[in-house]
C-alpha cells in the first residue's frame, strides 16, 4: 500500500513539472500575448470550454451505463459518470493509463458488480472505443493524409508510426477475439522467455492471470456480438465521444476570435486525431509534456505561429486532462470515503450481533 502511495505521488510530481515546463514554455515568449486573448473570451464560452472535458467524461459514463445495464438493469447513469470520472483520474496519474480500468474494476465491485462482470464490461467499452477510433481517425486521415503530408512535414511519420501502434492494438484484441487458441498459445511462449530472462517471478500465476483475461474477454465478445441494438447504442455513443474529443480546439479557437472558418473544422479534426496517434510516443501520466508539445507543433500548420496555437493549447490541456483530473480525484476520495464507512458498519453490525 505504501509502496502505491509513493507511486501515485511520484507521478503526481512528475505530471507537475512536465506541466510546468510545458506552461513555461508555453508563455516565455508570448506571455502577453496569450493572457490578452484568453482574457478577452466571453465568460459563458469560458464556462462551456472549461466544462468540455466534464460533459466528455459524461459520455464514458453513459456508454459504461449502456454496457453494464446487460447485467444490472436497476444501473444508473451516476455511477457509470463516477466510474468514468475514477478510471479518468487512474488513467491520467500512471504510466500509459495503466491504473484506469483496474480502478474502475474496483469501483464496479463496490457498486455491486461482480469482478467477472466488470472485467467483461471494460473489454467491451474497449475494444469498441478503439475501433470506432480507428474508424473515426481512417475517415479524417483519408480526407486530410495528402494536405498534411505535404505542410506536416517529419511529424507526418510520427502520426503514421503512431497510427500503426494503434492499428495493432486492434489486430491484437481482434485476433484473440476469433482465435483465443493462437494468443494463449502465444502468450505461454512470451511468458517462458520471459521466464528465462528472470523478468516474471511467478510463471503459472501470470500464465493463468491472461489465460483468464482471455476467457472473460472472448466470451464477452460472443455474447455481445449478438445484441446488435446494444452495439448500435454503444456504437453511436462512441462517435459521439470522438467528436466531443476532437472538435474542442476549434471550438476555443473560435471563441479566441480567430479567423478560422468553418472550412476549416476538419482540418482541425484531423489535427487533434494526429495528436491521438502520437500520444503513442509518451508512456509517462498523462503523456504530460510530449501532448503538449505536439499539439502546440500541429496547430501551428492551422493557425501559425505565436500566442494563437499556445493559448488554445492550454486551454485544451486545462478542460480534457487537468480539470477532469481534478473532478475524478475528488469523486474517488468521496466514494472510498463512502465505501470505507459503509465497510465499518457492517463490521460493527455483525460484531454487535455476533456478541
Amino acid at each position: 500500500m505504501k509502496q502505491s502511495i509513493r507511486s501515485y505521488i511520484l507521478n503526481f510530481i512528475i505530471i507537475l513539472g512536465f506541466t510546468a515546463a510545458v506552461l513555461w514554455f508555453a508563455l516565455k515568449d508570448n506571455f502577453h500575448s496569450i493572457m490578452e486573448l484568453i482574457g478577452n473570451i466571453p465568460f459563458l464560452w469560458l464556462f462551456v470550454i472549461l466544462g468540455w472535458g466534464i460533459v466528455y467524461a459524461g459520455v464514458i459514463g453513459l456508454i459504461l451505463t449502456v454496457l453494464t445495464r446487460r447485467y444490472h438493469k436497476q444501473y444508473t447513469f451516476l455511477k457509470g459518470f463516477q466510474n468514468a470520472l475514477v478510471g479518468y483520474f487512474f488513467s491520467g496519474i500512471t504510466p500509459s493509463a495503466t491504473g484506469g480500468q483496474f480502478a474502475q474494476a474496483y469501483i464496479f465491485k463496490k457498486q455491486g458488480i461482480k469482478l467477472a462482470e466488470g472485467a467483461s464490461i471494460l473489454w467491451a467499452d474497449f475494444i469498441i472505443y478503439q475501433t470506432v477510433m480507428m474508424v473515426y481517425v481512417t475517415v479524417l486521415f483519408l480526407m486530410r493524409s495528402a494536405y498534411y503530408m505535404e505542410i506536416v512535414g517529419t511529424w507526418f511519420w510520427a502520426i503514421i508510426v503512431g497510427y500503426l501502434v494503434n492499428v495493432g492494438v486492434i489486430a491484437l484484441l481482434w485476433t484473440m477475439a476469433l482465435f483465443p487458441k493462437l494468443y494463449v498459445w502465444l502468450s505461454q511462449r512470451m511468458v517462458s522467455l520471459l521466464a528465462k530472462l528472470h523478468l516474471v517471478k511467478d510463471k503459472e500465476k501470470t500464465l493463468s492471470s491472461w489465460k483468464l483475461q482471455v476467457e472473460g474477454f472472448t466470451n464477452e465478445i460472443k455474447q455481445i456480438r449478438h445484441e446488435h441494438r446494444l452495439i448500435v447504442k454503444a456504437v453511436l455513443l462512441n462517435v459521439l465521444r470522438m467528436t466531443i474529443q476532437l472538435t474542442l480546439p476549434f471550438v476555443i479557437a473560435r471563441s479566441l476570435g480567430l479567423p478560422l472558418g468553418w472550412d476549416k473544422l476538419i482540418d482541425s479534426m484531423a489535427l487533434a486525431s494526429f495528436v491521438l496517434m502520437v500520444n503513442a510516443f509518451f508512456p509517462v501520466p498523462g503523456a504530460s509534456g510530449g501532448t503538449e508539445f505536439a499539439f502546440t507543433q500541429l496547430y501551428i500548420f492551422l493557425v501559425g505561429p505565436g500566442a494563437a496555437a499556445s493559448s488554445i493549447m492550454i486551454l485544451w490541456r486545462f478542460s480534457t486532462y487537468h480539470i477532469v483530473l481534478i473532478a475524478g480525484a475528488f469523486v474517488f476520495l468521496y466514494l472510498k470515503h463512502r465505501y470505507d464507512n459503509e465497510k465499518y458498519k457492517k463490521q460493527a453490525i455483525i460484531k454487535e450481533v455476533t456478541s
